[in-house]
């Protein structure tokens, strides 16, 4: 008997240590693994609380994958207090403490992509696509496509503009699919699509939990295969917190691929560096350090032949 009840003490203890040291999804999973919960049970009793949070919202908040900031989400961590029957202002002082409660969370350092992010990601962004009738490539070989991102005085992700240059390989081609995969606690109900050149922007398709925001760009005119075509747009985003990352996922080969960041004045790295992966399932390989140079501020990259997988910069702050 003495065994059973140490054992039944672990959860508690782990959880006193988590709320007193951190961080803050350390502590949230201990919580809810203390009170024996599952996340649909949690997520039910936040609705009873008038706090509506999705349960792959709070699976990224317990493995810091995420982060809640916005004022819906900040208060639902103050309904976890009372849900996991916690002391008050606890959790949302372990937010605190790192620098990473609300919207304003600027100078904190958010948790990157994990590799459950980025794979449930791609289930989102397989069935958002299949809703607007896209598939695979959509006809189309890419034989350059070049990005430019800029990062706001607030170190935010600002904006992307993108520049493609395609061939059809089918006849009957008349649109592109743009995906859009925000920085952890974006709204991508705020997100605005532009067409900038030769289309215009169709229908528009996001999911909240991950963040990710699909956009049809309709070209006015049908490609016979081997037809070439150009084509641009830009994205505001704006609407998460400090980015530390830009990566592209790229699912078919293809030509030449320019990435380059542009940083605010008074938001410059200290360091910046270029990477890859086969897949999100892989290590980060080929990195190599960049320069932030010229008057507006920039870091670049230049692959002069698509490959299948992911390629993208990132830079620290301090």
């Amino acid at each position: 008997m003495r065994h059973a009840t140490e054992h039944a003490d672990v959860p508690t203890v782990e959880l006193d240590t988590a709320l007193r040291g951190g961080p803050f999804h350390v502590a949230l999973r201990a919580a809810i693994a203390a009170r024996g919960l599952p996340l649909q049970r949690v997520q039910h009793h936040l609705s009873r609380h008038g706090v509506k949070v999705g349960v792959t919202s709070l699976s990224y908040w317990q493995q810091g994958a995420r982060r809640p900031q916005r004022p819906e989400s900040l208060r639902a961590v103050r309904a976890l207090e009372e849900i996991l029957q916690l002391p008050d202002e606890s959790l949302i002082r372990l937010l605190a403490e790192s620098g990473e409660s609300g919207e304003g969370a600027g100078a904190g350092r958010p948790a990157g992509r994990s590799y459950r992010s980025l794979v449930e990601a791609s289930g989102v962004v397989d069935r958002l696509t299949a809703d607007l009738g896209w598939s695979l490539d959509g006809g189309l070989h890419t034989l350059g496509h070049h990005e430019c991102v800029r990062i706001s005085a607030r170190r935010q992700l600002a904006s992307r503009e993108a520049h493609h240059i395609v061939r059809a390989h089918r006849d009957g081609v008349d649109r592109f699919v743009a995906v859009h995969h925000g920085d952890p606690g974006c709204d991508p109900r705020r997100i605005t699509v532009h067409a900038l050149e030769n289309c215009r922007t169709g229908r528009l398709r996001w999911d909240q939990d991950t963040g990710v925001l699909v956009a049809e760009l309709l070209f006015g005119t049908r490609l016979r295969s081997g037809d070439t075509f150009l084509f641009r747009y830009r994205i505001e985003d704006g609407t998460a917190g400090a980015s530390r990352e830009y990566l592209h996922r790229f699912g078919f080969p293809g030509g030449q691929y320019a990435l380059q960041v542009r940083f605010d004045t008074a938001a410059l790295p200290v360091r910046c560096h270029r990477f890859s992966q086969l897949s999100a399932a892989a290590p980060r390989s080929g990195r190599q350090d960049l320069r932030v140079t010229g008057p507006h501020h920039c870091a670049h990259v230049v692959e002069p032949r698509i490959r299948p997988g992911i390629l993208g910069i990132a830079w620290d702050w301090e």
